[in-house]
């Protein structure tokens, strides 16, 4: 982050995803098929069990705090020792809505048998912070410990918040990413009755058919620390966090502005954090949500700021559905993957671009590249925009 302070680098990463558990499996899974005939993915035979103490602390906590342990317990175990004071050591966590089902199930409950009969744990499981405060109470990180809420922005936003927090010297490290489990009926309902869902039941991001998206769940965890930290301690570093940015249409409820001129924007105050050009980024993890409006306005926005066709664009979201407020961590991880494998993975469910946008997005196969600066972005209702710039290990 230019002119800020210190460096941040990526030491650990956890994925749980529908189309895999943990990061390889995961990888795997971005390489294809992409979604067809769904409403909503979700990760089956989940046993949350391995990440609690025991089956009742499980039982306890819902499933978007489920998916957001074992996240972090992959991301971890794979930073290894790190050696920080623990209030030093913060926890900056997304979600776009929080414990929805458990909320859903106990009006359930309360309309049918009574008060009485709603759980005393309703509210701490509901909660939107609960999966924050859990990474935080499990690993006692006694740092900053706060939830940011951007809708589908909202993990893109807490990366970047997380990594400006060890810029500026507030800490040493961050426990960071996005957890999200918000496919119940009564939502699916009424992202169905707003038409942001697919009709057809396949998600095709910037495709000519493109018709809404399929939701999706789970969740990524990232270790961010002190770069000089790391590198004294002989970690293995994943990646690096250029820089960022956040902003705001400030148009309209769920529609972004026309033109993309807020992402273009929020694009162009990244790049500026990060101190490199248009020119330097290699790759665009795009928001991709195969929606009408909102891929047409991020596609204006990425030929606006990087040229017809200037650089490689890829979403995952073909496979992964939309996870809502996990999105940002979930394509963060593909960025870092996509440098570690150095492949850039093929937009799933899209065969044919449509045709008024200028983008050079990787259809069919993966493409090879050699990996450098890679922006991504993500644009949430309420007209939040995010974006962060990744650097591959030096």
């Amino acid at each position: 982050m230019k002119g800020v302070g210190h460096r941040v680098a990526i030491t650990g990463l956890g994925v749980v995803a529908p189309c895999g558990v943990g990061k390889e499996a995961y990888w795997n899974g971005l390489m294809g098929p992409g979604i067809t005939n769904s409403r909503s993915l979700e990760i089956t035979d989940w046993d949350p069990q391995p990440y609690f103490d025991s089956p009742k602390d499980a039982r306890r906590a819902d499933r978007v705090e489920q998916l957001a342990l074992a996240a972090a317990a992959e991301a971890f175990g794979q930073a290894g020792t790190l050696n920080v004071d623990p209030s030093r050591f913060g926890t900056i966590f997304a979600t776009g809505i929080g414990g929805l089902h458990t909320l859903e199930e106990q009006v359930a409950i309360r309309l049918e048998k009574g008060d009485r009969r709603v759980s005393p744990f309703l509210v701490p499981m509901m909660m939107a912070n609960a999966s924050g405060a859990a990474i935080s109470m499990k690993y006692g990180l006694q740092g900053p410990n706060e939830t940011i809420c951007t809708a589908c922005a909202a993990g893109t936003h807490a990366i970047g918040y997380a990594a400006r927090l060890i810029a500026w010297g507030r800490c040493d490290a961050v426990a960071t990413g996005g957890s999200e489990c918000a496919a119940t009926l009564t939502s699916l309902a009424g992202f169905g009755n707003m038409t942001a869902l697919s009709s057809t039941g396949a998600s095709k991001p910037f495709d000519t058919t493109r018709d809404g998206f399929v939701m999706g769940e789970g969740a990524a965890v990232f270790i961010l620390e002190r770069y000089d930290l790391a590198v004294a301690r002989g970690a293995t570093i994943l990646g690096e966090i250029l820089g960022s940015a956040s902003n705001a249409d400030a148009h309209h409820i769920t529609a972004p502005a026309p033109g993309g001129t807020g992402a273009i924007a929020c694009m162009n105050l990244a790049l500026d954090d990060a101190g490199i050009s248009a020119s330097d980024v290699k790759l665009v993890n795009a928001h991709g949500t195969s929606t009408p409006l909102n891929d047409a306005a991020e596609a204006a926005a990425m030929t606006h700021v990087f040229g017809a066709r200037g650089v490689a664009v890829t979403s995952g979201k073909g496979v992964t559905g939309h996870a809502l407020g996990a999105a940002g961590a979930l394509e963060a991880a593909q960025v870092v993957l996509s440098m570690q494998h150095k492949l850039i993975p093929p937009t799933a469910g899209t065969t044919e671009l449509d045709p008024t946008m200028d983008i050079d997005l990787v259809m069919g196969a993966a493409r090879a590249w050699t990996p450098g600066p890679a922006i991504s972005n993500n644009f949430g209702f309420g007209g939040h925009n995010g974006s962060v710039i990744i650097g591959p290990p030096e």
